[in-house]
């Protein structure tokens, strides 16, 4: 009887792979905790203290990615019309929400409060899914993953209560580390020593739609933040090229990402030895695009607040340098896909970051432009080289 309350939760080899409202509806809270994000990293840029802000940015962003993912998988597997994995993702909602509200603190009066709604996400789901497949051998699989997160849990709480802001991000560091870890070993356990690519089950129709929804909020969220800049500041003709410019840019990433690559996604995971490590792989060049973006879109709200004056370090360090890491995240992404280098986007990123110590002695506006021509070069090369080509099929590396 167990068993068979078990296969109820799992998806069914007939059913329809599409993505559910449930997790688009998931996606809008997801959406608010990348614009707080965005929102604090673009406080006090210019000041010396921007290399610690970005490595505190960048230990909350990928906090936010775990839960991401681990949603995803969670839908990926189970049935999302089930109430338990309704729950689990209607909690998961209502833990980022909260997290995204304490986040501007994170590092300081609220860090409890962010850490343990993230502890309380990953352990409840554990709660409500390991009895729930009580007699399947799913179960031993969501009790590693709850296992690792229990691990997990200790050096979160620990550097919550930690009196300084170094202090709580290695221990947060340490946190993270372990969860990363978890998954790239398929969360490794006790009673499940051995697990195994093969042993993961993926839809790869859902997940390719999953990571290209991945980049779609992220960018979706870069629209929105030029619009409210854009509502905010259009009073010269400089702030509406800042604005035309900050919107171009957002076209030119998207269009970077889904050219041929992101719509392969699904293809290039069914013709993977073992679709779950590529997967696994997928994420890590996802997070590192969504990274750059999240960069891109504080460069986005300075040089439209102040297109034309001093251009400092700091606003050089997110204005390219969003645009370079996502490019690298994205020359990543090939690979995976077809086991080769975009020549283009490799270009792309080495260009920017060859040409980003001079930007200090041009024009925020004048330094925004310059990712936009560089994106702008990448399209037209794909174009030019994909005209009376057919499309290449996806080779993932083995």
């Amino acid at each position: 009887m167990a068993a068979s309350k078990a296969e109820t939760l799992l998806r069914k080899p007939g059913q329809p792979p599409g993505v559910s409202y449930l997790e688009l509806f998931f996606d809008l809270v997801f959406v608010f905790a990348l614009t707080q994000l965005s929102q604090w990293l673009l406080e006090d840029i210019t000041s010396r203290w921007q290399i610690v802000k970005a490595a505190q940015a960048l230990l909350l962003l990928l906090a936010l990615l775990m839960l991401w993912f681990v949603v995803a998988w969670v839908t990926d597997v189970y049935d999302p019309q089930q109430p338990e994995v309704q729950l689990v993702v209607a909690g998961a909602m209502f833990g980022i929400l909260v997290m995204a509200v304490a986040l501007p603190e994170a590092f300081g009066s609220r860090g409890l409060v962010f850490a343990g709604a993230y502890v309380a996400i990953h352990l409840g789901r554990g709660l409500v899914l390991v009895p729930a497949l009580r007699g399947h051998k799913a179960q031993r699989r969501s009790a590693g993953g709850m296992l690792w997160f229990a691990v997990s849990a200790v050096p979160w709480i620990v550097g919550a209560t930690a009196a300084g802001g170094s202090a709580r991000a290695a221990w947060w560091a340490l946190a993270i580390a372990i969860e990363y870890t978890g998954a790239m070993l398929f969360f490794p356990a006790p009673w499940f020593r051995r697990p195994t690519a093969t042993g993961w089950p993926v839809v790869p129709e859902h997940f390719g739609e999953r990571y290209r929804q991945f980049v779609t909020i992220a960018i979706a969220e870069l629209i929105a933040v030029t619009g409210v800049a854009g509502g905010m500041h259009l009073t010269s003709r400089t702030t509406v090229a800042a604005f035309f410019v900050s919107f171009t840019t957002t076209v030119l990433l998207w269009r970077t990402y889904l050219y041929q690559a992101a719509s392969l996604l699904p293809a290039a995971i069914a013709a993977a030895t073992t679709p779950a490590r590529l997967v696994r792989r997928a994420l890590l060049t996802h997070v590192i695009m969504v990274a750059g973006i999240l960069a891109t879109d504080a460069g986005f709200q300075l040089v439209i607040g102040r297109p034309l004056g001093h251009t400092s370090p700091g606003w050089v360090g997110v204005i390219i340098g969003g645009p370079v890491l996502y490019l690298a995240g994205r020359v990543l992404f090939g690979h995976t896909i077809y086991g080769r280098v975009s020549h283009s986007r490799a270009i792309g990123a080495l260009l920017l970051a060859g040409v980003s110590p001079a930007m200090v002695l041009l024009p925020p506006l004048a330094v925004a432009i310059t990712p936009t021509l560089v994106l702008a070069g990448i399209v037209i090369s794909d174009a030019v080289l994909a005209r009376g080509r057919p499309r290449k099929p996806p080779s993932p590396p083995s």
